[in-house]
């Protein structure tokens, strides 16, 4: 197509109107602009378009081709604005959520439930992998927003803080109690040499975080029993196969019925942040701005003591 958009829809609010005169006024621009851009049309297409006369201007046959396959783009392309502000007018919209199996279970899936519920009309795909892959995806622009636990690896997203949370030692009452008595030793941190660790893999930033605890704690443990995810690391914890370092949130029934119990620790691990995390560099459509300032609300709790 060699001309412009701006001559066809001259031309066509030209032949709405039915003189030069009217449409300069629709248009806001002068009647020899008008004239100039239909001139062109018709030199560009090799056509006349229209008949002129005193009393204003009437289409030719190839002016009546022209029109009817005009009225027809120009209907749709409004049909297409109409749209997307009814989409817009609904909370319409495509958002892309990244975050850890655990993250997904505990935090995100009962409050998207309810953000569903208040924005049927928005298109939601979440996938769950690590917080480096969410972090990676983020950056490259696969994924709106990002749950994720706080880590320094953050690059130029933006991170926002919706919870507190705390990691525990826990165990079962009946392993503890063997795992003294076979080692003679009362249930204190010392006998945590004596005891099977399970712990997420090497890459995972909540290890990372536990590893750099125990290390700056002094704190060994016989040996190791890596899993893929927090939930588990719960299961195998409530079967008695050792202790394990979880978030005390998602252990909290377990706590309660007795059928988990922490492992006493001389200086408890410090409380962490979790968050959504978003590049700063790129404007954000409209559904992940609400999910942003829903979520954020909903979510939130004050920090652990």
């Amino acid at each position: 197509m060699n001309q412009s958009l701006n001559q066809y829809y001259v031309f066509y609010i030209t032949a709405q109107c039915g003189n030069i005169s009217n449409a300069a006024k629709k248009l806001y621009i002068s009647q020899p602009a008008v004239s100039k851009a239909i001139s062109r049309l018709e030199e560009g297409l090799d056509a006349e378009l229209f008949y002129r006369s005193s009393r204003g201007v009437a289409l030719t046959p190839a002016g009546e081709i022209l029109y009817r396959q005009l009225e027809a783009a120009f209907s749709a392309i409004e049909s297409g604005e109409e749209e997307i502000r009814q989409k817009e007018a609904l909370g319409a919209g495509r958002l892309a959520i990244g975050a850890s199996t655990t993250l997904c279970k505990y935090v995100l899936l009962p409050y998207l439930k309810q953000y569903l519920e208040d924005n049927p009309h928005v298109d939601v795909s979440i996938s769950c992998q690590s917080t480096h892959e969410t972090i990676a995806a983020l950056e490259n622009g696969g994924l709106d927003i990002g749950l994720i636990g706080e880590t320094k690896r953050l690059g130029g997203l933006t991170f926002q803080p919706v919870r507190t949370i705390r990691d525990i030692l826990v165990a079962t009452k009946g392993y503890l109690e063997k795992l003294s008595e076979q080692n003679h030793m009362p249930l204190q941190e010392e006998l945590l040499e004596h005891a099977t660790l399970l712990t997420l893999d090497k890459n995972n930033v909540t290890r990372q975080y536990v590893d750099k605890y125990m290390l700056l704690n002094g704190l060994q443990f016989g040996q190791q029993l890596e899993v893929t995810t927090m939930d588990l690391l719960i299961d195998f914890a409530r079967i008695g196969l050792g202790v394990a370092c979880v978030i005390e949130d998602f252990v909290e029934e377990d706590l309660k019925n007795g059928l988990l119990v922490r492992f006493p620790t001389n200086k408890p691990l410090p409380p962490r942040r979790i968050g959504l995390a978003y590049s700063g560099q790129k404007p954000m459509n409209a559904a992940a701005r609400k999910f942003l300032d829903c979520f954020a609300s909903s979510v939130s709790r004050p920090s652990l003591p």
